[in-house]
């Protein structure tokens, strides 16, 4: 039995694989193991990874193959792999492509075909398969499958296993002339990045089948959204973007207009205040799921058939909400980009989103961008923090398990540690983000910075939104209204004081707010994570930074008092 003991990986037999955070190799085997396995857990010396089917078909969309993935693991682990695990990644990895849905131009009809006969003869079998399909395997070994129900059949054959390779192409959508500036309009100079040219190229494939539906995933503040321009400028075709709030759409809007040359009468606002269909429609997916009773059907699903879409672009994907989903079923003709800095749903629909919008296209580590001056360098810090007195202690001590991450998460001696951090960072723009409105007031009042909630009204967020841009307001209070696409550039201090349980996505969201690369001075930011000392508060953080770990981030835990 071979063993090499100054490799970090050991390999397990139920394809679990453990990295040593003290190895030499320790980054290089993350980056590696990141292409192909899902980060489990991450304590301060071992990390457990898993290699799970997905995984291994988002690996296979990249380019993997098995003899790749085997590789790497024999270049990385202290013992010799286990048998089973080779098979397994063989036989896995060998599913993607297996099958595939082609398209018969002259007949522009759509068939379900693979060189398997045994394959084939499964599905046809499977009863969550037939549904779809419209008739008995023909001599070339496919099968029609019924019109409109190619999102439908891609979902079921995942669910049992078997993730078709997509090949049955796109309809052609309305023209777009759209070219990209060489002079914003702000009057910098433009131009891709070298990852998001190859971003774009992933996605669009030279306009081949192969590409034009997929995910990409970058981190926050390495510009998704230039991506998603430099490929509407690809596809040249009317484009709909989904989007999670009006701040957001307008931040969309307002980029498409500063690095292209798209009429400004071209770009339309489909929300609560205007409803235009443009050659460049701009949506939210609240008004997408908007319905007056939940008996009613969704009063906005038409605008996805209201125009000729040659592209749709899902900004912050892992956040589709589930009834959006049925309608992106009946878009696979049209060309998708998912957009997103973690492929992690909170709600483990994560295979949904690779059957229905697409595979993963394109991926870097946000540290290999932090090193290169396209992100920020982060310091992460958990701050541990005392309760102000005995009863509250009891309280908690008492309570059930929801109203124990509450009292947790609303420690009143927060407030005491944020008006410190506030004095220690009086000169940095600053963000305190919470769940709970009364703590967010009663911060908002104790360092006299405004507020922004989801009751704030549209116009006056973007006024303090202004007002922190420019320095009038350089500290502001922000609820989750704000985890997602606010630019705030020159924000370089987060202070969370509370969140959304272990929502792993959401602790990348509110880091990525202090991402962006700045403009003067040190591109450094701080990301502070008040949780109470001794409560659940602590497990659920802990859940909150797997996938920053993964990411390569370390979090420096330190406990406070209130003296």
């Amino acid at each position: 039995m071979s063993f090499n003991p100054a490799n970090p990986v050991i390999v397990q037999s139920d394809k679990t694989i453990l990295l040593e955070t003290h190895n030499p190799r320790f980054e290089e085997a993350r980056d590696a193991l990141s292409g192909f396995a899902e980060l489990v857990k991450s304590p301060e010396h071992i990390h457990t990874y898993r290699i799970s089917p997905l995984s291994l078909w988002n690996a296979a969309s990249l380019g993997w193959d098995a003899e790749q993935v085997i590789d790497a693991l024999e270049d990385l682990t202290k013992f010799e792999l286990p048998q089973n695990v080779l098979v397994d990644i063989e036989e896995y990895i060998s599913r993607y492509g297996r099958l595939k849905l082609i398209r018969d131009a002259e007949k522009d009809e759509l068939y379900l075909q693979s060189e398997d006969p045994h394959v084939m003869a499964e599905i046809m079998a499977n009863g969550k398969v037939q549904p779809y399909l419209h008739s008995a395997i023909d001599d070339e070994g496919k099968v029609k499958v019924l019109a409109d129900e190619r999102g439908s059949l891609k979902h079921a054959l995942i669910t049992i296993g078997f993730p078709v390779e997509d090949l049955a192409g796109y309809n052609e959508g309305t023209p777009l002339d759209i070219n990209l500036r060489d002079i914003t309009l702000e009057g910098s100079e433009f131009g891709l990045r070298e990852y998001q040219n190859q971003s774009v190229d992933a996605f669009y494939a030279g306009g081949s089948e192969r590409g034009g539906s997929g995910v990409v995933v970058l981190p926050c503040g390495a510009g998704k959204t230039v991506v998603a321009i430099g490929a509407m400028s690809k596809v040249r075709q009317q484009t709909l973007i989904l989007t999670t709030n009006v701040t957001a759409l307008r931040q969309w809007r307002d980029e498409i207009l500063d690095k292209t040359d798209i009429h400004p009468d071209d770009i339309g606002e489909y929300s609560g205040e205007k409803k235009e269909i443009k050659p460049v429609t701009i949506t939210t997916y609240q008004i997408l799921t908007y319905r007056k009773k939940k008996s009613d059907p969704f009063s906005h699903f038409h605008i996805f058939n209201e125009a000729d879409w040659g592209l749709v672009v899902y900004d912050e994907v892992h956040l589709l909400p589930a009834p959006v989903f049925r309608a992106v079923a009946n878009l696979q003709s049209r060309r998708r980009l998912g957009l997103t800095a973690t492929l992690v749903r909170e709600d483990g629909k994560e295979e949904e989103v690779f059957s229905l919008i697409g595979p993963k296209k394109y991926d870097v580590p946000w540290r290999v961008l932090e090193k290169q001056g396209f992100v920020a360098e982060a310091n992460c810090v958990e701050l541990r923090v005392p309760w102000p007195d005995n009863d509250l202690r009891m309280e908690y001590n008492v309570a059930d398990l929801r109203k124990k991450y509450r009292l947790a998460a609303t420690n009143p001696g927060k407030l005491t540690i944020v008006k410190r951090l506030i004095d220690k960072h009086k000169d940095d723009r600053v963000l305190v983000i919470g769940q709970y409105l009364q703590q967010l007031h009663d911060i908002a009042e104790l360092i006299d910075a405004p507020v922004i909630t989801g009751d704030t009204p549209q116009a006056e967020r973007e006024v303090l939104y202004d007002g922190f841009r420019d320095g009038t307001h350089p500290h502001l209070v922000v609820s989750k209204v704000a985890n997602f696409a606010v630019d705030l550039p020159d924000a370089n201090v987060a202070i969370q004081v509370s969140g959304t349980f272990g929502s792993r996505q959401e602790e990348a969201q509110r880091l990525g707010r202090v991402l962006r690369p700045k403009s003067s001075g040190e591109n450094t930011a701080s990301f502070y994570t008040l949780v109470t000392q001794d409560t659940t508060e602590q497990e659920f953080s802990a859940k909150r930074q797997l996938f920053l770990t993964e990411q390569g981030y370390r979090y420096q835990i330190e406990n406070t008092t209130l003296d």
